[in-house]
């Protein structure tokens, strides 16, 4: 779904929270200059493709399967699985200046090359997205949006969720992890309703994925003391 098939007065919610923090260092602004560019995916924004042209994901992916993490944070999750895959092609999706920074840095130091950035907002890479085109995806730590007037904000809305449910391949994986107890209410709630169907029993969900690699938002909640939840769909 574009923003052009919407209508005009349905307010284009965010779902991220701010867009940049500290001031750049050098060696980060350098990788920007430098790095961003050799894994930058093209024709994904709107000013880059105005019409909304969808992509030639088999030209972009050859014969690699093509996975998608939705705001990847500092990237630690999205670099272990590039290395973990090395025959996957994962597009990484961050709108946080600071976070595509410190993921710039891990690529350019761990050599990984298995992966694609799109710098902005997910919702303008799943409106030149192919039907049918992933195979695979994680949305981990969103934002959790707390308030009860901004849950509507949450990616686990069908605003966002729809559009996703028919680019990922039926009966393929949509990983979403989260400490924040309505978060995975509503997750568990919203998310079946756009077509997937939960893989755990509802006493599992404190298991971690085998190949998970735990990232410093995880961290942050475990020495605050919340739980994380991990939580695996197949689409229908």
């Amino acid at each position: 779904m574009s923003r052009s098939d919407t209508d005009s007065a349905t307010p284009w919610r965010n779902f991220y929270g701010r867009l940049k923090g500290k001031t750049l260092q050098p060696r980060q602004q350098q990788d920007f200059n430098e790095v961003l560019p050799k894994f930058l995916l093209e024709g994904v924004s709107r000013e880059d493709n105005p019409e909304r042209v969808m992509l030639d994901v088999d030209a972009i992916r050859g014969d690699k399967p093509l996975w998608l993490e939705v705001g990847f944070g500092s990237g630690e999750h999205l670099v272990h699985q590039a290395k973990a895959n090395p025959d996957v092609l994962i597009i990484g999706c961050e709108i946080y200046v600071n976070g595509v920074a410190s993921l710039l840095g891990k690529i350019r130091r761990e050599g990984v090359t298995n992966i694609l950035i799109h710098a902005g907002d997910a919702r303008d890479l799943l409106d030149v997205l192919p039907e049918d085109s992933l195979d695979k995806m994680f949305l981990l730590y969103p934002d959790p949006w707390p308030k009860s007037r901004h849950h509507r904000r949450r990616f686990v809305t069908p605003e966002h969720l729809d559009p996703l449910a028919s680019k990922l391949k039926s009966g393929h994986e949509f990983r979403v992890a989260t400490d924040i107890e309505d978060y995975v209410r509503q997750t568990l709630e919203e998310v079946p309703r756009a077509g997937f169907t939960l893989t755990e029993q509802p006493d599992d969900l404190g298991t971690a994925w085998e190949d998970w690699f735990s990232t410093r938002y995880e961290q942050k909640a475990l020495r605050e003391g919340r739980a994380p939840h991990y939580m695996t769909f197949i689409r229908d």
